[in-house]
C-alpha cells in the first residue's frame, strides 16, 4: 500500500490531520516543510503545492502553509494552489486552524499578508504566530543559490508542527 493510499484511508477514518502544503525554489521552504512534517508525526501529510487538490484541503483538519517570498509575494506555485482550490473549498473549511512559515530574502511580510488575506476569506483561524526565516539573500547570486536553513529555524518548524498535531489530537483545533 502506498503512503498516499494510507493517508487517504487515515483521512477517511476521520482521524484529524495536518496538511503541510509547500513550495520551494531554492530548498529553504522544502527543508522547513520536511522539518515540520517530522514534527507533526503521523498527523502530518506533506504535499507540494502543485499536487494539492481541493479534496486534500477538505479532508484536512488544519493547515501549515510553507513557501518562499519571491519579489515581495508568495511563490507562484503556492499562489496557483490557492487560485485552484479557493472556490471549491469556500464555505466548507471555516474555523479550521492554520499557521505559516515563510522563507524570505529580507522581511517576508508580502507573502505573509497574501496568505493571511486568503485565509481570512476562507474564515480560517490563525493558531500560531507566523515563522519568517530571513535568509539574507540580497544579490542575484545569493537569491538563486541553494539554501541551507539554520538548525534552530528547522527546529522552530518542527516544534510548530508538533504543537499543531498535539492541538488536533487534543481536540483544541
Amino acid at each position: 500500500m502506498t503512503f498516499d493510499t494510507c493517508m487517504r484511508l487515515f483521512c477517511a477514518m476521520g482521524k484529524p490531520h495536518l496538511l503541510i502544503a509547500w513550495h520551494s525554489r531554492t530548498g529553504a521552504s522544502e527543508a522547513l516543510a520536511k522539518a515540520a512534517a517530522s514534527g507533526g508525526g503521523e498527523a502530518a501529510r506533506i504535499m507540494r503545492a502543485d499536487a494539492v487538490q481541493p479534496s486534500d484541503l477538505l479532508a484536512a483538519s488544519a493547515y501549515l502553509f510553507v513557501c518562499p517570498e519571491n519579489l515581495a509575494t508568495m511563490s507562484g506555485l503556492m499562489k496557483e494552489m490557492f487560485d485552484r482550490c479557493y472556490y471549491p473549498a469556500l464555505g466548507q473549511i471555516e474555523g479550521r486552524a492554520y499557521a505559516t512559515i515563510i522563507a524570505a530574502g529580507s522581511d517576508g511580510e508580502g507573502a505573509l499578508a497574501q496568505i493571511d488575506r486568503i485565509a481570512k476569506g476562507w474564515r480560517l483561524k490563525r493558531v500560531a504566530d507566523p515563522i519568517i526565516v530571513n535568509m539574507d539573500a540580497q544579490t542575484p547570486e545569493a537569491i538563486l543559490a541553494k539554501k541551507q536553513v539554520p538548525q534552530d529555524e528547522l527546529q522552530k518548524a518542527e516544534d510548530l508542527s508538533c504543537a499543531l498535531a498535539e492541538g488536533l489530537e487534543l481536540g483544541i483545533y
